[in-house]
Formats: structure tokens, C-alpha cells, sequence
């Protein structure tokens, strides 16, 4: 018996699907990020057209953006956006988890990027503290930030699952879990 897959290309998938985006409130606190943005995919090319769509009546025209090459296989050095030009660039140096779009003589704006296979609940954290206006934490930071809370949190459902898995059983002073028949036998006086 076979059966056949359908896969829906990350251009087709952006295409059809608004940017997820979360942008800090308009305030007068600066921070070091203006929001966060989760792609889909990790092909420029495909996700940059959505991005600056829905960026296009808060922020005006996006006409150039930076990434870190470290975080997309491919960096093009042009995309189509409406039918105008969005220069793409690179820079080794910038924080590979981040954003930086350039609109002409109105301003930058920085976005930490999700990784698009972060798991949904670990994206929410990671978009609402990225649009706390005024807040000092990097990309880099909230990153890190975000890697520790994860692994404590698989590391609470490991323990979890390991104490389910004994059935709730005491563990002896050297570890081993201990069973109804190890505890001494009743005696009077003793319940």
C-alpha cells in the first residue's frame, strides 16, 4: 500500500498566511527591539513580502533590510514587494537573531526573529517580552533566555513523567524507588 503526501512549499504557505508580528506599543521608551516576527520558513525570498506588507501602514515603506546570514540558507540580495525592489543584506556581525528594516528618511526598526519550528507556547513568550516597550534585553538575550526556560520546563515533564512512571513510589535513600513491601511490618501501636 502507498500513499502520497501533499507538501505545500514555504512560498506558498507564506504567501497565503498574514506575518505573525508582534510590535512594542508607540511610546516614547526606547528599547532594544521593536517587536518580534515568526516566519514560517526560513526562505527569505518567500517570508520578507508578508513581513513588509503588514509593516507597511505602521512603519510606511520598508526599503531595505539586514539579517545574519547564520540563521537563512539562502540571503538574495533583492526580493519582489509589490512590485518595487527590497534590497536585502548581510552582516556577519549583527545578531543572528535579529532583524533590522530600513525604511528611506523615516527610521529602523529591529525585530528579534523566532526560529519557525519553535514550538507555539515558547513563540507567544518570546513575542510578548520582544514587545515590552523600553526593555533592555536583546535578541541575544531572549533567546538564551527563552532556551533556559524551555529545558526547565522539559526537565519538570521529565521528572513528572518519571515519577507517574513509578506509580508515585518513595525512593530509598540510594535512589531506588521503594514498594509497599519495603516499609517494616505493622505492628501494635504502629499505623
Amino acid at each position: 500500500m502507498t500513499s502520497t503526501l501533499d507538501r505545500i512549499a514555504p512560498r506558498d504557505i507564506a504567501a497565503e498566511v498574514p506575518a505573525r508580528l508582534s510590535l512594542t506599543p508607540k511610546t516614547t521608551l526606547a528599547g532594544q527591539l521593536d517587536g518580534a516576527w515568526w516566519p514560517h520558513s526560513r526562505d527569505l525570498e518567500a517570508e520578507l513580502p508578508p513581513l513588509v506588507a503588514a509593516l507597511q501602514e505602521p512603519w510606511g515603506r520598508i526599503t531595505r533590510v539586514t539579517v545574519n546570514p547564520a540563521r537563512w540558507p539562502v540571503v538574495p540580495r533583492r526580493v519582489a514587494v509589490d512590485g518595487r525592489v527590497l534590497h536585502v543584506g548581510w552582516f556577519a556581525e549583527q545578531d543572528a537573531d535579529k532583524l533590522i528594516l530600513l525604511a528611506y528618511a523615516v527610521g529602523r526598526w529591529d525585530l528579534l526573529v523566532i526560529p519557525p519550528e519553535t514550538d507555539p507556547v515558547a513563540a507567544a513568550r518570546l513575542m510578548a517580552a520582544a514587545a515590552i516597550p523600553g526593555s533592555v534585553l536583546t535578541a541575544g538575550v531572549l533567546m538564551a533566555n527563552e532556551a533556559v526556560i524551555g529545558r526547565g520546563i522539559r526537565d519538570a515533564r521529565r521528572r513528572e513523567a518519571t515519577w507517574e512512571s513509578e506509580g508515585g513510589a518513595c525512593m530509598s535513600p540510594f535512589g531506588n524507588p521503594m514498594g509497599r513491601n519495603a516499609l517494616p511490618p505493622p505492628t501494635k501501636g504502629w499505623r
